[in-house]
């Protein structure tokens, strides 16, 4: 009798001693509040159980993005930024993120695949291009890594469909991934109210004639009526001088710029470009200015140089479009 309670006595220890393991485990099983999520992206449906702890970014403008959703916590590697300034206050983040790659572009393919990353953020597809040696988008799916392409320029159809409300539908998508959404839409409100002011300020002015170009003596680098250039001059109080040109970024001859007759001009601004020295601002904006000698904007050397990064996906574009207005109408935002 006395061994049959002894085996009752050290069975309920050992059950109690358990209990605490098994609620530990049931707890750690348990998904976060308001996971999995699901967005789309690219013609893709991505599903997350919990949010990214592990990401990657490639393109400046995608880090730049994340961090303006306050997840600087979340990047484990970066690509290299030497080309133009960066954002207010984020230097110092970007300068704590491991560099993974020295150029804008993501690591080839092992190293990526070697990450072991639960995230990708990019705003192109160059970086996932198998004849380029990177791992592509279905490789790194398989590998339990994810991959969101901003702005939804996922193709060259895509690339020229862009409105600046894929940005707003960028931040709402990162932010339920990351289980933010509070604070994404609190920023969306944000740059919204910004595009609202600038909206206000330019309204019933007559909209300034735009060229917006890469530098080039013929054929030009230039800007055409699709994509997201064009929106940021339209939504800054300004008409693209290439309006007609069907494209986003493309080649102009040198004799449709000079017919252009732009008011004023902006120049893509990026100091290098794969590791590169590309010319100056101030070298392209001469060139344009040769081509375009009888136009008012060579007659006032009126250019703006405006970061390439903005050019592309991300809540920089926001930000771009009220210096652009700046440039385009001093005089609406002289008060």
């Amino acid at each position: 009798m006395r061994r049959l309670l002894v085996l009752v006595a050290a069975l309920t220890l050992t059950a109690c001693s358990q209990a605490p393991v098994a609620q530990e485990a049931e707890q750690a099983a348990a998904p976060q509040a308001g996971f999995p999520v699901t967005v789309e992206n690219c013609g893709r449906t991505l599903t997350f159980d919990e949010p990214p702890a592990k990401v990657v970014t490639g393109y400046h403008p995608s880090l730049e993005t994340l961090l303006a959703l306050g997840l600087g916590d979340r990047i484990a590697g970066r690509t290299n930024f030497s080309e133009s300034a960066f954002l207010p206050g984020q230097k110092e983040q970007y300068d704590k993120i491991p560099e993974i790659a020295p150029t804008i572009m993501l690591p080839q393919k092992e190293v990526m695949l070697a990450r072991g990353s639960d995230f990708v953020l990019d705003n192109a597809m160059a970086g996932f291009d198998a004849a380029g040696g990177y791992a592509t988008v279905e490789e790194l799916n398989s590998a339990g890594t994810p991959v969101y392409i901003l702005g939804g320029w996922c193709s060259p159809e895509e690339v020229l469909q862009f409105t600046i409300d894929d940005t707003f539908t960028d931040l709402r998508n990162l932010g339920k991934i990351f289980g933010v959404s509070d604070r994404a839409e609190k920023l969306v409100s944000e740059l919204q109210g910004q595009l609202a002011d600038v909206k206000k300020r330019v309204e019933g002015r007559t909209p300034v004639k735009v060229l917006a170009t890469d530098g080039g003596k013929g054929p030009v680098n230039a800007y055409g009526g699709s994509g997201i250039t064009n929106q940021m001059i339209a939504l800054a109080g300004g008409v693209n001088a290439l309006a007609d040109v069907k494209g986003d970024y493309t080649e102009v001859s040198a004799e449709k710029i000079s017919a252009a007759l732009p008011d004023a001009v902006l120049i893509s601004d990026y100091a290098t470009l794969r590791g590169e020295d590309m010319p100056s601002s101030p070298a392209k904006a001469a060139e344009a200015f040769a081509i375009a000698r009888n136009s008012p904007a060579a007659e006032k050397q009126r250019y703006l140089a405006l970061p390439v990064a903005a050019q592309h996906p991300g809540y920089r574009n926001i930000l771009a479009i009220a210096d652009i207005a700046r440039f385009l109408h001093p005089d609406a935002f002289a008060q």
